[in-house]
């Protein structure tokens, strides 16, 4: 089927209401049967939330499945082997309303900090609870929890941003992923996230599709070294405000990088 032409893009409307309504109501059955079946598997909390939370990833990977078949995106994952190892640190740009869906996806457990607003959400307050996400609503506690995660082994991706990016603007980082890094003294690993033509951004309504086919690209990169903002010597506060203009300067690199790059 041509990219081009009404028959398509109503086609594309179609298919992308009806996926959004499979995702939604998978996460709902899921949320009552699966997933807290998982949750009370074990005794162990952690090998439980585990479970949950391999669930979701198979979860993500099926509906990116279903909207690569049904046309409505491709994608192509770049390093896609070094996110295989456990108790990373992962921050990436949020262009589009599914980033989440693909980090997700590509690793199996891993822990996210997500909106308050998620729980009170009827389609997505069951993933986020039973995986044991981390709510941005924990203030002081929020760095803490992160720390702990990282750890305790297990990976957990961060979007500084907050939100989705506005098209054309430059990455705009809050300083909670450089407070994590810091006081985990954890290096961080960058996903550089682009979509061509741009769709599913703020603002942008689900139903108003782009004029082709979107297409996603993720590229892992290597790890960004924190030892030398610690080796400042710096108050932590100086050292996180650094920090952070040295990863947004760096994401603005990458991102114009790979949209240059596109075919």
């Amino acid at each position: 089927m041509s990219d081009s032409g009404l028959p398509n893009r109503a086609w594309r409307v179609f298919a992308t209401g009806f996926s959004f309504a499979c995702f939604g109501l998978g996460a709902v059955l899921m949320g009552f049967t699966a997933w807290p079946l998982l949750r009370l598997s074990s005794r162990n909390s952690r090998v439980a939330v585990a479970r949950v939370q391999r669930a979701v990833s198979a979860s993500m990977r099926l509906f990116v499945w279903l909207m690569k078949s049904l046309g409505l995106l491709t994608y192509e994952i770049r390093g896609r082997e070094k996110l295989a190892a456990r108790g990373q640190f992962v921050i990436a740009n949020h262009p589009t309303l599914i980033d989440v869906v693909f980090l997700v996806g590509l690793m199996p457990e891993v822990d996210c900090i997500v909106k308050q607003a998620l729980w009170r959400n009827v389609f997505l307050r069951w993933p986020v609870y039973w995986a044991g996400y981390i709510s941005n609503a924990t203030g002081e506690g929020l760095v803490a929890a992160c720390v702990r995660a990282l750890h305790e082994g297990r990976s957990l991706v961060v979007f500084p941003e907050g939100t989705r990016t506005r098209p054309g603007e430059p990455p705009s980082f809050h300083r909670g992923a450089a407070q994590i890094a810091l006081a985990a003294q954890r290096d961080l690993r960058p996903v550089t996230i682009t979509c061509e033509p741009i769709t599913l951004y703020k603002g942008n309504a689900w139903y108003r599709v782009p004029p082709r086919r979107p297409h996603w690209i993720l590229a892992v990169g290597e790890p960004i070294a924190i030892a030398p903002f610690l080796a400042a010597g710096e108050p932590q506060p100086l050292a996180a405000r650094h920090l952070t203009q040295a990863l947004e300067k760096g994401f603005d690199v990458s991102v114009a990088q790979q949209s240059g790059g596109k075919n």
